[in-house]
């Protein structure tokens, strides 16, 4: 009865019956449009701090972004690993587990957002030197960490609220609050930097004022609309017997995507010693590569959700169903980027460059004609491992992705400094970590497909 008042007062869906194709788009569409929104604000600071400030203050953010991008994915991670918790939870239907997983997440989640900022915000000068960031970038690079990090707090509690309500079937709400927020962040971008020009820091500002706002609205939302979250006392409980496991999950999901981003600040460290212009259309191109993978790790992650709430349920059918429908979505879709992104290439590098600067709209054009001919691989990893991540094994995630990171950087360097193929080097690399990570997910999720067609009964919960 519970979750039927639930399910009336909000967009919460159970997963576990009916059509498998079309719910699976309609979940997936508003997770795209979601962070295609997010990365457009993002987007944004780079094209607003590179017409209005200057190649400097572009590479200043560039620089950043990586070490930001560290923090907000150990978050994003652990609220994804939780995530699947909740997921096996609520198709199980055990709705008292899963407040106290909610209750339990949440506080384990603001501790660490704090430790980590106090922890950045003394640290950010020595963390830029450390990845070699020019000595004439680091004062605007540094000023823009500082404002970011005073702000993680809110990122947390966006993203584990957001990830809560789409772990109980729920994509469209968080969309709706996202697009506010980014409309409210470029005109704030424009306000701060190009009108009353404080620089890369005004970019910052209006980044932790959006995310901010976001978070609040979330709130207010949920305190009106989603019972099910509306713990009131229950909000302090911290179950010791539930720790572990969400640690475990979450943990193993945040170090997949430290392990991403640590082998990003490893390229971007090689990059940064290339000059001004090569670290400028390195963050162009990460932008647009950004814009690209997102949708495929949304279908990922839709697939993650589907398939977690019908192991919950015991439904292997519809597990091997919903992972063969993913992949056809994923599929379709590279194949679309692929002529997008090849036909716009030199007109998309213009926006980000100043005074439409040759050199950088020319090595960051002949980068997004290669890459567009390689987006299928991770087009193919997402849907594996948002199947690994449904059926809870999270460690091949994080293996795989160790694998994509370690061919990437090794070829990085191989190219960049021994067979000298320049910026192009940083394609090709990418295609060599995708190859890595296939060759070591394909034999795993061919021996775990095979033996659930040979166990027929329910699966085991995860919770």
């Amino acid at each position: 009865m519970e979750e039927k008042e639930t399910q009336k007062a909000a967009r919460i869906h159970d997963m576990t019956q009916g059509r498998i194709v079309m719910p699976l788009i309609m979940f997936t569409i508003p997770l795209v449009l979601g962070n295609l929104l997010q990365l457009t604000y993002n987007a944004a600071d780079s094209v607003i701090v590179g017409k209005f400030v200057g190649e400097d203050a572009l590479a200043s953010v560039g620089t950043s972004t990586p070490i930001m991008n560290l923090a907000i994915l150990l978050i994003s991670g652990m609220c994804m690993g939780a995530s699947v918790l909740m997921s096996s939870q609520y198709g199980a239907g055990d709705i008292k587990l899963l407040r106290r997983q909610i209750s339990t997440t949440l506080i384990a989640g603001c501790g660490f957002s704090v430790c980590f900022s106090v922890v950045m915000l003394l640290l950010a000068v020595p963390v830029l030197r450390l990845i070699r960031v020019p000595e004439e970038v680091i004062p605007q690079a540094s000023a823009y960490l500082r404002i970011i990090f005073v702000g993680l707090i809110f990122t947390f509690i966006y993203n584990f609220l957001a990830n809560t309500m789409r772990a109980l079937g729920d994509s469209r709400t968080p969309l709706y609050f996202l697009m506010l927020s980014a409309f409210l962040n470029i005109w704030g971008d424009l306000l701060f930097v190009a009108i009353l020009r404080w620089g890369v820091m005004g970019s910052a500002v209006a980044t932790v004022l959006s995310e901010a706002l976001c978070c609040m609205l979330c709130g207010i939302y949920i305190r009106f609309r989603v019972p099910l979250l509306c713990l009131g006392k229950e909000w302090l409980v911290f179950d010791k017997s539930l720790i572990k496991k969400t640690v475990g999950y979450g943990s193993t999901s945040a170090m997949q995507q430290m392990c991403l981003q640590i082998g990003k600040i490893l390229i971007q460290a090689m990059v940064n010693s290339q000059g001004v212009s090569v670290i400028a259309a390195f963050t162009a191109v990460n932008r647009v590569d950004d814009f690209a993978y997102t949708p495929q790790q949304n279908i990922g992650h839709a697939m993650t959700t589907f398939i977690a709430q019908n192991q919950g349920a015991g439904h292997k059918e519809r597990i091997r169903r919903g992972f063969q429908a993913g992949i056809l979505i994923e599929m379709v879709y590279s194949a679309f980027l692929l002529i997008v992104v090849y036909t716009a290439a030199p007109g998309i590098m213009r926006l980000f460059a100043e005074n439409g600067d040759a050199k950088v709209v020319e090595l960051g054009t002949g980068y997004l004609h290669l890459i567009a001919f390689m987006y299928l691989l991770p087009g193919m990893t997402n849907g594996i491992q948002g199947f690994f991540r449904g059926i809870g094994d999270m460690k091949v995630t994080l293996y795989s992705t160790f694998m994509n990171m370690l061919g990437r950087v090794i070829a990085v360097f191989l190219m960049l400094y021994m067979v000298r193929l320049g910026f192009a080097s940083l394609a090709w690399a990418n295609m060599v970590g995708w190859f890595f990570m296939l060759l070591f997910e394909v034999p795993l999720l061919a021996r775990s497909l095979r033996g659930m067609y040979r166990q027929p009964d329910s699966l085991s919960s995860i919770r």
